[in-house]
């Protein structure tokens, strides 16, 4: 019965979120109290269903119980704990039980930390994301229920997936739909504020909090489908342009923008109708994900569903979310305003345009990503849009943001003397130059390209170092007392650039350096890549849960001196019958080692992959060291000081 109670808690979950934004809604139109009380208690209520849900799915794999549909589809006995867990989220059904779950938990998280806000503007925020809640709900209950049964039940489950047995698919996809779902806080922000026709400053401060911690969680979990994806595919790849990848990096680009909006907003009281139109296009982007992703319109290792009615559920209510949201905003703009004004050269111009141009590469990321499916639906034929068009647009349009993300940090609200600007940046700029031309002469292959991605990462690096140094000269005491003492968000925005430059590091680094080997090798036989010695040593099979593998021993020397031992495997999973690749990295600072290995060739020879990836590591870092400065910027006293006056305020 447990798979009956999770359906019925669905049930009831739906009825709450129904009663929770007709409450808040009507309750904040009339200011009623005990209504608006009624709409906090159906979000908290609803929660709890949800999650009872969730839990009753995730005890059916755990009990192995095949009279479950979803369960006999994507789990089997033979399947180690952890991966049976995590198919809780391995195929669509469940999925999208993640993602109401993650909406629910925002839904009551905005319940217990929001509340400080107006009784009235809270209660529009609750009665929108209940919205949100009654579309998705109703899609799992009436086109993609996880718990519908098989009558009779199977023997055993068809096995998840072998591509998503692996420790990344049990927080790869939980972090990720935390900061997709996250955007929905901001969405509900901009609607309750439009609303109520008034964007002041302290609706920007409340959002951004909100909308920080969704940008942070969207960042890591990127960060960690990049690293999965590169030792799990076999063939030391971190990006691929992937249309489900596109799909999380579009909202990431649109709440990066949004986030520097918001800060504008909040200094200036500018950016307003801006601000709001940026919070709607990133809850939007996430929308337009979840319809790629389970739509079946994709052909994907991330995408999920083949139905083509879940698809056009999925694109009704996508049409419905995005059209009212932008009506609402054509009706309320007017009242709205426009907010302080700035000149040609200050920060609120430099981080205008670096919006605009974050909100253009998200558009060329989506042109690149929709425009094959749009041909494909009228039946003009196939065609594949790869990294060539994404690195020949993409990279120039940073180009520019990334130089004003130095000038942002020096210049001054309202308005800026441009030669004073110049004066301050001449040694951060000439060192970023003459260093860009003269490393990679030193490191054996100078390219434009090279020079030019260690110019912007330098230039990154010099600005922030610059203007550490001025903000620590003016004060009092050692330097290490200093830079504690400065403020949270200083030193969040100073950490985040830094992550930017390592980021763009390791990308020039590994593109312009790698070095790599496809080679055919026996046991006994040794390999010379780069300035490493690989010797194949032995290979036999190894067993595993659900599997068979074919395990190689490699030892690795450089110069006559053992580095280190690498052991790839080449795995057969016993239900699915599919071969996978399993491949064995040396991590390091500057370079990783990286072996994988194909198919046999003959009884003792095998196709070999042989990498060194320089600086790679670089990558992940610096997408950690990005929201690392959003946990700190979060931890600034300022805003929980503002938020705890105002709330005293209110109760006096």
């Amino acid at each position: 019965m447990i798979p009956e109670l999770g359906q019925f808690a669905l049930i009831l979950a739906l009825l709450l979120a129904a009663a929770q934004s007709v409450f808040s809604f009507t309750g904040a139109a009339r200011h009623n109290e005990i209504w608006m009380t009624a709409g906090v208690s159906s979000a908290r209520g609803q929660f709890f269903f949800t999650g009872m849900a969730f839990l009753c799915l995730g005890y059916a794999f755990y009990a192995n119980d095949f009279s479950v549909l979803y369960v006999a589809s994507n789990s089997n006995s033979a399947l180690p704990l952890q991966y049976r867990l995590a198919a809780i989220w391995g195929g669509h059904e469940g999925s999208m039980l993640l993602w109401t779950t993650t909406l629910a938990l925002w839904t009551v998280a905005v319940t217990v930390f929001s509340r400080h806000l107006p009784a009235v503007f809270r209660a529009r925020l609750l009665g929108t994301m209940g919205l949100i809640s009654i579309g998705f709900l109703a899609f799992i209950l009436f086109s993609s229920n996880p718990f519908d049964r098989l009558i009779p039940a199977a023997m055993d489950g068809r096995d998840l997936n072998p591509l998503l047995q692996d420790p990344g698919m049990v927080f790869h996809p939980p972090v990720l739909y935390m900061g997709y779902v996250g955007f929905s806080v901001a969405f509900g922000f901009a609607i309750a504020a439009l609303l109520g026709g008034e964007l002041s400053p302290e609706w920007a401060r409340w959002t951004r909090t909100w909308t920080t911690v969704a940008w942070m969680f969207l960042t890591v979990g990127i960060a960690f489908g990049s690293k999965w994806a590169y030792y799990e595919l076999g063939w030391g790849g971190w990006w691929f342009w992937d249309a489900v990848e596109n799909a999380s990096f579009m909202p990431w680009l649109v709440g990066t923008a949004l986030i520097h909006s918001l800060a504008v907003t909040e200094k200036r009281d500018a950016f307003k109708l801006w601000t709001v139109l940026l919070a709607i296009f990133a809850f939007s982007l996430s929308l337009l994900g979840t319809f790629l992703v389970r739509s079946g319109v994709l052909t994907s290792v991330h995408a999920f569903a083949t139905d083509p009615k879940r698809g056009l559920f999925i694109l009704a209510f996508l049409a419905l979310v995005i059209g009212g949201a932008l009506t609402l905003f054509a009706l309320r703009a007017p009242r709205v305003g426009l907010g302080g004004r700035f000149g040609m050269v200050s920060r609120e111009s430099f981080l205008l345009t670096n919006n605009v141009i974050m909100v253009a590469a998200a558009g060329a990321v989506m042109l690149g990503t929709l425009y094959p499916l749009f041909l494909d639906a009228l039946g003009m034929g196939k065609i594949s849009v790869g990294p060539p068009y994404f690195d020949t647009v993409f990279v120039p349009l940073m180009m520019p943001a990334i130089f004003l993300m130095g000038l942002a940090i020096f210049a001054r609200w309202k308005n800026t003397e441009l030669p004073a600007l110049a004066i301050r940046l001449k040694w951060a700029f000439a060192v970023s130059v003459v260093t860009a031309l003269i490393l990679p002469l030193v490191m054996g292959k100078w390219t434009p390209l090279i020079s030019l991605g260690l110019l912007m990462a330098l230039w990154i690096l010099t600005t922030a170092v610059v203007s550490l140094r001025e903000r620590l000269l003016k004060r009092q005491g050692s330097w290490l007392t200093a830079l504690i003492n400065l403020p949270r968000a200083y030193q969040g925005m100073i950490v985040a650039h830094l992550g930017v430059a390592a980021f763009i590091t390791g990308v020039t680094m590994v593109k312009g350096y790698e070095v790599e080997q496809d080679l055919r090798m026996s046991p006994g036989d040794t390999a010379q890549v780069g300035s490493y010695q690989f010797r194949f040593d032995s290979i036999h099979d190894e067993p595993g849960p659900n599997y068979t593998a074919a395990r190689a021993h490699f030892s690795v020397t450089r110069n006559g001196n053992p580095v280190t031992v690498l052991e790839p495997e080449k795995r057969m999973y016993t239900v699915q019958t599919m071969p996978m690749t399993e491949a064995a990295i040396e991590p390091g600072l500057v370079n990783d080692l990286y072996v994988s290995l194909g198919e046999p060739v003959s009884n003792q020879a095998w196709a070999v992959r042989i990498y060194i990836k320089p600086f790679v590591q670089w990558i992940w870092a610096g997408c950690l060291m990005m929201a690392a400065g959003g946990f700190l910027a979060l931890l600034d006293p300022r805003y929980r000081r503002r938020n705890k006056d105002q709330q005293e305020g209110e109760k006096a």
